[in-house]
């Protein structure tokens, strides 16, 4: 029944209500199920199955010995971060050298989880607890973040390639760090997701929606990385020139260079635009952005056929060649993240079609 201008009442069944026990104020969960339906659970139910339990938080142990080397250890709270532990409990088996083990703890839990704190430090233990929850940084949010950080690391890798500062190069290494940050803070939360069906509560319209989000990660977490590995190939190239191992004849090509910025400028362009499709369910955006790939394709072509024909030091030709190899992949992510979209939202122009 409707009353007033927006209160429903439903009749529950005398005899389901009779046989449950159920009295007036008596407690009863209404659950969202995948097809729409709801699902009501006295609270009682609810106590005899444990589930009151679901809201507290998750807490677990980890005893660990300090003479064993702490990557193991560092790997298990990664994981256990990951699959939603709200707390976290390292115990040290005896305290002889614990000192550097425990700032490997710190360092991790400060720059690769987001929202979390220490917050109680003995002798022989160290406590972790994540506090920041999904109404507080929503996972549509942490990836448009995500994406922007990523291709901001991405320009300065190609920047450093004239300008080898060490300015560019902390800013890459930041960057990728924040990616990485990010990336499994969303792991989480959709993991967190996934075990209580709250793919409403998330913003999505249905669980698939799960998986979408979590290759959007895996390809964005690629761009930051390959933007590091130019990092780490420019940084060794600046090492032998420094050691004087290696003397470069002529400065890095104008021309190349150039083309290298525009082709990396249209490939950034295209997964910003991609990701702006993702986000507003836009299945015609999506479409025109695989053609703009198509399109792209001649310019692709000339980038190679102009650094094939100069030539270069083998050093710098190496690197080039990793910078536009990086470009290529950011437009293979946006035709990726365009055919998500399509994917996404084909079933609602299809049914709206049907319909008319």
């Amino acid at each position: 029944q409707c009353t007033g201008r927006g209160s429903y009442i439903i009749s529950l069944p005398k005899e389901w209500v009779e046989d449950i026990g159920l009295k007036r104020g008596s407690e009863i969960a209404f659950n969202i199920q995948p097809d729409s339906t709801l699902t009501l659970v006295p609270r009682s139910i609810m106590e005899k199955e444990g589930r009151e339990n679901t809201n507290k938080p998750k807490e677990y142990y980890i005893n660990i010995d300090p003479k064993e080397p702490p990557q193991a250890t560092i790997r298990m709270i990664r994981a256990l971060y990951a699959i939603g532990a709200d707390i976290i409990r390292v115990h040290f088996k005896n305290t002889q050298d614990i000192t550097k083990y425990k700032n490997e703890i710190k360092n991790l839990a400060r720059d690769h989880f987001l929202g979390s704190e220490i917050i109680d430090e003995t002798q022989d233990e160290i406590t972790l607890q994540i506090l920041i929850k999904h109404s507080e940084f929503p996972i549509e949010k942490a990836v448009r973040r995500m994406a922007i950080v990523a291709l901001a690391a991405n320009r300065d890798a190609i920047a450093a390639l004239k300008d080898r500062s060490s300015a560019l190069f902390d800013s890459v290494i930041s960057a990728h760090n924040d990616v990485n940050r990010l990336g499994l803070y969303i792991v989480r939360q959709l993991k967190h997701g996934i075990e209580r069906n709250l793919y409403r509560e998330l913003g999505f319209r249905t669980p698939k929606e799960f998986l979408l989000y979590r290759i959007a990660v895996n390809d964005i977490e690629s761009i930051a990385q390959n933007a590091m590995n130019i990092i780490n190939n420019l940084g060794a190239l600046q090492k032998l020139i420094d050691d004087q191992t290696l003397f470069l004849k002529d400065p890095i090509d104008e021309e190349i260079y150039n083309q290298l910025v525009y082709f990396s400028t249209q490939a950034h362009q295209l997964y910003d635009d991609s990701i702006k499709a993702l986000f507003k369910r836009d299945y015609k955006d999506a479409e025109k952005l695989i053609s703009k790939r198509e399109a792209l394709l001649p310019l692709e072509n000339e980038l190679i056929m102009l650094m094939s024909s100069k030539k270069l030091d083998p050093n710098i030709a190496s690197v080039l060649r990793l910078i536009f190899d990086s470009s290529r992949r950011i437009m293979d992510y946006s035709r990726n993240m365009a055919e998500l979209t399509l994917n996404r939202t084909v079933e609602e122009l299809c049914s709206t079609l049907t319909s008319k």
